[in-house]
């Protein structure tokens, strides 16, 4: 919108994938019957003492070093204290002026601006609270603290983004760099990934940053682009009318596609931070931290440039098979195989995401079969869309890609003589075209490869096919 410029900056809330909780022993498993992963500490009985979750440490620590971040050698934990149905203690164990880590960034495609490098300000480890539902019982509120101790990062991104697009490419790409090192499964319907989303706008050309709302309660990568989308367009009507934009929290229907003011935001001293009394500074080795650093395997984006380089592939291929480590580490197992790397990436990218799509993300071709049905048609054996039902045989059924095409009846034939018993058949059966073609109509090849292949019920090699004929209309 002229005149105006968006400022986003997102808060990301995301659950580490560990089986045990962040201070106990209790499961995180998702959809137990409510109020049964719990224990004394995490539903706050007097006298039960927090243990931190080691794995929980590790994952973190793998996160902000994925994320660029300055890992401190000591954090702090701090009781964030508010009053809520679904916080048993009165308070969340949280870090406030020591965090875990600071000062990392995110690169990511931005659909307007191109390569756009955003802001991590800090990324700290917290525990979730419990949930409260409104819609178990007639009039009053259930509450179930099964997410109680549930260990969690939140990653405070700076005001770097520019417009809702970009606030849903940059979630993508965390998203992407979360999964790809196994922290988390980022699963938005389950809640391991929540975002708040701070907007405000500002004359374009300005640099002093506008009144901000935050935006909660959005739950799909989609929904994050419509509720800032909304929330913007709010402020500037709002603005542009001669209102000013109080600072205060909107929650996001979905139903309704429209934001409505929760509450006037609370700054961060309504929280009475303190240090936690009954957990001593987290202090880290630097051979711990050197340890997670070479627990991270290689990241999306150094993946993508890569294949680019090794594999002769454009960035849009690259792109697409590396969105997921198991996809990329499938077309590599293609290529090690013995696959042409364009030819694999073409079948990963079609046939393979295709059944892939249809068959809960199972790619059921294993790697040396695809590789041998590549090879099949680079060498003339198959058609490629013979080859294609091998392909749809081998995931349905299995078995051995060559044995399946000669049972179909669908090995090309590249017997010379035989394909000219076809071409000469074809030829006699359509006189005129022959004499339009002499008379210089060339583009007919096309028609007479095609009725060669009618003939040869797909059998012929259209290469072989097409060569005949050339040799057989220049006489």
């Amino acid at each position: 919108m002229s005149g105006w410029e968006t400022v986003i900056g997102l808060e990301t809330h995301v659950q580490l994938r560990t089986r045990s909780k962040m201070f106990c022993g209790c499961a995180t498993a998702f959809g137990a019957s409510p109020n049964t992963q719990v224990c004394p500490v995490c539903l706050g009985l007097p006298g039960a003492l927090p243990v931190p979750n080691g794995e929980a440490m590790k994952l973190a620590v793998r996160a902000a070093l994925a994320l660029g971040c300055t890992v401190h050698s000591k954090s702090v934990f701090a009781r964030k204290n508010y009053f809520y149905p679904d916080l048993p203690k009165g308070y969340q164990i949280s870090q406030h002026d020591e965090p875990l880590a600071t000062q990392g960034s995110l690169s990511f495609l931005s659909p307007e601006r191109g390569l756009v490098t955003a802001s991590i300000l800090r990324l700290h480890v917290e525990e979730d609270a419990g949930k409260s539902l409104h819609d178990r019982f007639p009039k009053v509120t259930a509450v179930d603290l099964n997410r109680s101790g549930v260990p969690l990062i939140e990653i405070v991104g700076g005001p770097d983004l520019r417009s809702p697009a970009e606030a849903r490419a940059y979630l993508l790409t965390l998203k992407q760099v979360l999964e790809y090192t196994g922290i988390s499964d980022c699963d938005m319907e389950k809640g391991s990934l929540r975002v708040d989303a701070n907007v405000s706008v500002r004359p374009t050309g300005a640099s002093e940053l506008g009144t901000r709302a935050e935006v909660k309660n959005i739950n799909s990568f989609a929904f994050v682009e419509k509720a800032l989308t909304v929330e913007r367009d709010r402020q500037i009507a709002l603005r542009e009318s001669g209102g000013t934009v109080v600072q205060q929290t909107m929650l996001y229907d979905s139903k309704d596609n429209m934001v409505r003011p929760q509450r006037s935001k609370e700054e961060s001293h309504d929280y009475r931070y303190f240090p936690e009394p009954d957990l001593p500074p987290l202090v880290l080795t630097p051979e711990f931290v050197a340890e997670q650093q070479s627990a991270l395997p290689e990241l999306p984006a150094g993946k993508r440039e890569r294949f680019v380089t090794q594999y002769g592939l454009t960035r849009d291929h690259a792109a697409v098979l590396t969105a997921s480590r198991g996809v990329a580490d499938y077309y590599e197992a293609v290529v090690r195989a013995g696959a042409d790397a364009r030819a694999a990436a073409n079948w990963v990218m079609t046939e393979g995401l295709a059944d892939a799509n249809d068959h809960g993300d199972e790619l059921r071709v294993p790697p040396a079969a695809l590789a041998q049905i590549v090879a099949l048609v680079k060498g003339g054996t198959l058609s490629h869309q013979a080859a294609k039902r091998v392909f749809g045989e081998v995931a349905a059924r299995g078995g051995d890609p060559r044995t399946i095409a000669e049972a179909l009846g669908l090995v090309q034939v590249a017997d010379t003589t035989v394909v000219a018993g076809w071409v000469t058949d074809v030829l006699g059966a359509h006189a005129p075209e022959v004499g339009r073609y002499k008379n210089g109509e060339t583009k007919l090849m096309a028609f007479f490869v095609g009725q060669v292949m009618r003939a040869s019920k797909g059998k012929a090699d259209p290469k072989l096919a097409q060569r005949v004929l050339e040799e057989k209309l220049a006489s």
